[in-house]
């Protein structure tokens, strides 16, 4: 199992640095005019991370025989909406932080007012990027574009971000936490799944894109109890940002209901469960692996 995950976390790494270099590319043209805010895009854009929505686009466009030339517009394009996502997370109105993966947040280094335009350009152009995908139809096109701004929207990450500060307030329930981190943290996973599927050919309503979107919503949710669980143990020189901020505002977190012994097993079983819907594919023992690393990360 080791070896195996240092396998996954290689395929992982090269992954993260090809995307690096396709977005980057859409920074080269340079304008004196906006050029504030064009860095102030690439500066969290290309910050780094471990781009695993932009892994699991391209993985399952592999898995199902399609050509990762047609899904890395489309993980890109997931992945300028999950930067501007954390953007705006890091603002004074939101979480309030200063620090992101190791240095500044985008509001300490460019300011309030252009941090929050970065992040409204980097949604912007999410949909640019995927409506205008060079190796897929006009029909596989407008569907991510449907499956981005459903995922992004009011049902979908927003929604779970509005429900998120009223758990600063007061006490959600179990299943309210659950119906926040489905929306917050797993429906970009669960589109990042679709897309991938689109890319190969596969429509939301075949078995595949199904199995798809159970892996990815169980494993979306148990990447929110690892950060929940990181947020009150985890090393902040490992993690890169400030810990214990949850708690600082009071937030509702599986923390809340869990203790980290508990939380972990509980996450354990979500993996599972992730697993276990794609044990027909044949083609699935990379995002098995990654299932694996996910709830077993430090950072």
């Amino acid at each position: 199992m080791e070896t195996k995950l240092k396998e996954l976390g290689q395929k992982v790494l090269e992954n993260a640095a090809r995307t690096e270099e396709v977005l980057a590319a859409t920074f080269e043209e340079k304008d004196e005019d906006l050029q504030k805010l064009f860095d102030a895009e690439a500066y969290s854009l290309l910050g780094g991370g471990k781009r695993i929505r932009t892994f699991l686009v391209n993985e399952f466009c592999r898995s199902l025989g399609g050509d990762l030339d047609a899904s890395m517009p489309y993980a890109c394009a997931l992945e300028m909406i999950h930067t501007y996502s954390l953007i705006h997370d890091d603002l004074p109105c939101m979480d309030d932080d200063d620090i992101r993966r190791g240095k500044p947040a985008n509001h300490k280094q460019f300011g309030y007012a252009t941090a929050l335009l970065a992040g409204d350009a980097l949604l912007t152009k999410a949909f640019l990027v995927a409506a205008t995908n060079p190796h897929a139809t006009a029909e596989q096109n407008a569907e991510a574009v449907r499956l981005l701004a459903s995922a992004a929207g009011d049902r979908g990450m927003i929604g779970g971000q509005i429900m998120d500060l009223h758990g600063e307030t007061e006490q959600l329930s179990f299943e309210q936490l659950i119906r926040l981190h489905s929306m917050k943290t797993a429906a970009l996973m669960e589109c990042s799944a679709l897309l991938g599927c689109l890319a190969a050919g596969y429509s939301v309503d075949t078995p595949e894109a199904k199995a798809a979107r159970e892996y990815a919503k169980k494993v979306g949710i148990t990447y929110q109890v690892i950060d929940d669980i990181l947020d009150e143990s985890g090393e902040e020189d490992t993690i890169g940002k400030n810990l214990k901020t949850d708690s600082s505002h009071n937030k509702t977190t599986f923390m809340t209901y869990f203790n980290a012994e508990d939380a972990k097993k509980y996450a354990q079983n979500l993996t599972a469960e992730a697993v276990s819907a794609l044990s027909d594919w044949e083609t699935s023992a990379t995002l098995t692996d990654l299932a694996a690393y996910l709830v077993d990360r430090t950072y």
